[in-house]
């Protein structure tokens, strides 16, 4: 079934739990994810990260294949450009048949941050498909090292829930401790649920984490518990299928090559279907 992420996310909201968005990146990618959520009986939103579409299979190209296999799932599957802070790609990907979008103007000031998001939620009305905003900016891991989530970097909650009634966006992503990539081994990030209390007693909105891979099951658990309905998640799924392709030509050299990649999302699977249990959604898509 392919849906908005509004319906799911209204759904969750409703119920205290949080969908989770796995990080895509290809056909096969988006198959393990599709399959996890099948396993699961969960709703589940593929994230194409802006990025990654760009620069290996663009959205004219990449879309309609994984809008076909969402189709034909058995539970609700939604495809969400995630971060797009291109404004005229983002307008082609929900030409191209994204169901959602992430408007991502958090680097702006929070006006213009606002009046940019207005009109990709306006533009995305017309489509049937629902907008992901951000107020806050998250740290990353990069090449040089951990530049982790400072106090700068946190989503002032005043000015989210401000954000939210202006806009009418259908979920915020907010920054209160987690960090997108590959955290520092042994690191456990500290989280500020009392942001994202006071965002949602304000608003009522569906709340999004991001960063969730490494974030720590019990931080995970207490977001839901706090607002949070979407929790994104990338890097765990794919250091899951590296690390199986690494072992398997360790261990055999000669590993038939479309084995291998086929194998390799199979071995991601467990990765999802955890973060599902953890997030609440298991058994929570409609029959």
């Amino acid at each position: 079934m392919y849906e908005s992420m509004k319906g799911m996310l209204a759904k969750a909201n409703a119920e205290g739990y949080a969908v989770m968005a796995i990080n895509a990146f290809n056909l096969e990618t988006a198959r393990g994810v599709i399959t996890a959520a099948e396993e699961m009986n969960a709703p589940i939103i593929i994230d194409l990260l802006q990025d990654h579409v760009k620069s290996f299979f663009d959205c004219d190209i990449l879309t309609q294949p994984i809008i076909k296999m969402a189709q034909a799932a058995s539970v609700p599957v939604a495809i969400n450009l995630d971060h797009g802070h291109d404004i005229a790609h983002l307008k082609r990907c929900l030409h191209e048949g994204f169901s959602s979008v992430m408007c991502d103007a958090s680097a702006l000031s929070p006006e213009e941050n606002a009046r940019v998001t207005r009109g990709i939620v306006e533009l995305a009305q017309t489509y049937g498909a629902s907008v992901e905003a951000e107020v806050g900016n998250m740290g990353r891991i990069d090449e040089s090292g951990a530049v982790l989530t400072d106090d700068e970097m946190y989503t002032n909650p005043d000015v989210a829930i401000k954000f939210i009634k202006e806009t009418g966006v259908d979920c915020l992503a907010v920054s209160y401790g987690s960090t997108h990539g590959d955290y520092p081994e042994g690191y456990v990030p500290t989280f500020h649920f009392d942001i994202v209390e006071k965002i949602k007693a304000g608003t009522g909105a569906p709340l999004v984490l991001h960063g969730g891979s490494g974030a720590g099951e019990e931080n995970m658990r207490r977001s839901v518990e706090a607002g949070i309905n979407k929790i994104n998640v990338g890097t765990d799924y794919m250091i899951a299928q590296r690390e199986f392709v690494a072992k398997a030509l360790a261990e055999n050299p000669g590993y038939d090559y479309p084995t291998l990649v086929e194998d390799s999302w199979k071995a991601g699977i467990e990765v999802i279907k955890r973060y599902i249990e953890i997030s609440g959604s298991a058994g929570k898509a409609r029959s």
